[in-house]
């Protein structure tokens, strides 16, 4: 039996180790990543904000509302599991176009906008599995900042944390191929064959 081989990501990513990702390959992702879901993605596409544009350049968004508290002072994140990506699809082409992102977390797969987005500006989806909150709330080195939290509350906050180790699948390609897609084509084949 042959070892799964992981391939090991860091903040800031670089777009040619991007390109050479290919839908199911197992990452392990280090370094900074940015937690930002419905309202974080709709202000910051609605007007583009420089200081953000710095910060997110070549930089990973976690489509995830994580519950948090303050404890001493400092945050500790108890639970950070992956929320249903497809309701950020009318933004994700915008954050990588106007902020570099090069990589997109959450779980559920994006639709045909954001995979094209992807091969254009040379990034991925990377799924995160449902069901591993506790887990992947483990993989949390720190909390280093958190934007629009009186604005928008816990879950739906900017929060930048510093990951180790954050297992993801890479489903959705630079090249325009998207596991979901395939499952989804394969599932209806099958429906029609029984219906």
């Amino acid at each position: 039996m042959t070892e799964t081989k992981v391939i090991k990501l860091h903040t800031p990513l670089k777009e040619q180790e991007i390109r050479k990702l290919n839908s199911g390959d197992l990452v392990e992702l280090t370094g900074t990543i940015f937690l930002a879901r419905d309202r974080v993605h709709k202000s910051l596409t609605e007007k583009i904000d420089e200081k953000f544009q710095a910060k997110l350049k070549n930089g990973v968004i976690y489509h995830c509302g994580p519950i948090a508290k303050k404890e001493n002072g400092k945050w500790k994140i108890l639970s950070a599991g992956p929320t249903t990506s497809t309701r950020m699809e009318e933004f994700e082409e915008t954050m990588m176009e106007e902020y570099g992102i090069k990589a997109v977390i959450g779980k559920g797969g994006m639709k045909e906008k954001t995979l094209n987005a992807l091969q254009n500006f040379g990034a991925v989806y990377l799924l995160a599995v449902g069901g591993t909150a506790a887990l992947l709330a483990e993989k949390i080195v720190k909390v280093k900042n958190v934007f629009f939290l009186e604005e928008f509350g816990i879950p739906e906050a900017l929060w930048e944390f510093e990951v180790k180790d954050f297992p993801l699948i890479v489903s959705m390609d630079s090249k325009g191929r998207s596991l979901h897609k395939e499952v989804l084509e394969e599932s209806e084949k099958k429906l029609k064959e029984i219906a």
